[in-house]
């Protein structure tokens, strides 16, 4: 079906699924900066401010949907979609009206979602991030196939955000530009001795060690990005200049000179934040400087985000979180002696990363389903593309570079610089 199936086509709702669309429509009903239309069986049901720049249609095909949001909220929604039981003319722009409305949809949230929550919670509890558990957490996403990234990520396989200098710039000179800005920040330079948390493919330790002459020295627990990071690592040629682990960053030895982790804070679990750390200080030596790539929440909604499960944690990134800048902070004062020397937020490259992603995406959906992934599955990833594309349009979360160095640390500035 599509956004103009004519109603009469669309099954209609019994007595149940009926009061529960009566309940969820005036949930929705002061929705505010957009106008959100809702098709079904019993008609059209137009909501918000007709003047505000969010336009969005959505057309339940399956009145199923009004179970799943009445006993799961906003995960039930997500689920519902999965089931193809809801479509709609533009997800971003719906996400980031909800997101305008966050006061009304947590109202979803709300009676019998409460019963749902709980049980979500209890399953997110199964998934600590102990050296077990993060080895089934990274296999559950990172495992799917290096072939399946390979079709809509940009040809270094950074699954990280860009860096773009403006909308229409290509993701693969806006990635080349992210691992530029990363290297330069961190003033690498022949034989520095660098750490990599989180190697991915293995697109930083390349590229530091082919255009900074470094040597790096990189883990990740993944076996499917262990096989293929060992493989580009051969083809460059590089040896002898990256070092590449299978291990747990928590069993790393040594000290380095620099350290680099892109966006592998969000897979630590909150309750290990401060193990992580305390990690970061001990690989440093005394004068050394770390530089992270960290997915941020407003600090505001931190506490109440970290002890909830959302549509991320429960399908796409399980034993997952995202940090805030105060709880990033919070626990290097506990448990290191790094000081925040730099900060640069670039959330709105996110969102463009994650657009080049979702249209790769959807332009391969049959070389998708021929790698043996269903209709389902498909749907679970426009919707989680379109979800983070709309968070990062609307700043509920962000993306940082947090420059952090050691006591014994002094910036060297090029003569550029001086003046």
């Amino acid at each position: 079906m599509n956004s103009m199936t004519p109603l009469v086509a669309l099954p209609r709702p019994g007595a149940l699924d009926a009061f529960l669309r009566r309940r969820l429509l005036a949930q929705l009903a002061p929705m505010r900066d957009g106008r959100l239309c809702v098709r079904d069986a019993l008609g059209e049901v137009w909501l918000g401010d007709a003047c505000g720049e969010l336009h969005v249609t959505v057309t339940i095909d399956d009145p199923g949907f009004y179970r799943k949001v009445a006993a799961q909220g906003s995960v039930g929604a997500g689920e519902s979609y999965i089931q193809g039981e809801w479509h709609c003319d533009d997800l971003v722009a719906l996400i980031r009206l909800l997101v305008r409305n966050r006061d009304l949809l947590d109202g979803m949230e709300r009676g019998p979602a409460r019963v749902g929550g709980w049980l979500l919670r209890g399953w997110n509890r199964l998934r600590r991030n102990s050296r077990e558990g993060s080895r089934r957490n990274i296999a559950a996403h990172y495992d799917l196939g290096n072939d399946f990234f390979a079709l809509f990520l940009s040809p270094d396989l950074m699954y990280s955000s860009a860096l773009f200098a403006s909308e229409s710039e290509p993701l693969e000179s806006a990635s080349r530009r992210k691992l530029d800005r990363i290297c330069q920040q961190l003033q690498l330079k022949p034989g520095d001795r660098v750490v990599e948390i989180g190697t991915g493919w293995g697109g930083f330790a390349v590229h530091a060690a082919r255009h900074y002459g470094c040597h790096v020295t990189t883990t990740t627990i993944s076996a499917e990005q262990h096989a293929l990071a060992a493989r580009r690592v051969r083809e460059a040629g590089l040896q002898d200049q990256v070092t590449l682990l299978m291990q747990d960053y928590r069993d790393l030895q040594g000290q380095f000179d620099k350290l680099v982790s892109i966006e592998m804070i969000e897979a630590i679990g909150a309750e290990y934040l401060d193990t992580y750390m305390a990690t970061l200080q001990r690989l440093l030596k005394p004068d050394g400087v770390a530089l992270l790539q960290a997915i941020t929440i407003e600090d505001h909604r931190y506490e109440q985000a970290r002890r909830s499960v959302d549509y991320i944690k429960r399908y796409v990134f399980p034993g997952s979180f995202i940090p805030s800048i105060n709880a990033i902070m919070a626990a290097k004062s506990r448990s290191s002696d790094l000081q925040l020397i730099a900060q640069q937020d670039f959330g709105h490259s996110y969102a463009l990363t994650l657009r080049a992603w979702r249209q790769r995406f959807l332009a391969q959906l049959p070389a998708v389903q021929a790698q043996g992934f269903d209709a389902r599955f498909c749907r679970l990833w426009e919707f989680y593309l379109a979800y983070c594309e709309g968070g990062f349009l609307e700043r509920s979360i962000g993306v940082s570079h947090l420059l952090l160095a050691r006591p014994d640390h002094r910036p060297i500035f090029a003569a550029t610089d001086s003046h």
